[in-house]
């Protein structure tokens, strides 16, 4: 059963996987252009930037564990 998904948009699934693969350098050549031709640049741009936040945000709570644990 191999269907033709080519006019329909992406799911939630596939642009979180297309937006951690490109966060880590990853994304595949086929993945990269099925982006391209069925995602919407918006979708990517609001997940890269709740991605960024969300990373930041870990690295901050982290260090300040780190902190907190050395005694500083």
């Amino acid at each position: 059963m191999d269907k033709d998904n080519s006019d329909q948009p992406l799911t939630w699934r596939e642009l979180l996987q297309s937006v951690l693969s490109a966060a880590l350098g990853v994304q595949s050549g086929k993945n990269r252009a099925r982006d391209f031709s069925r995602g919407k640049p918006s979708q990517f741009i609001a997940l890269g930037i709740g991605f960024t936040a969300m990373f930041v945000l870990l690295v901050y709570c982290l260090v300040r564990l780190v902190l907190y644990m050395a005694g500083v």
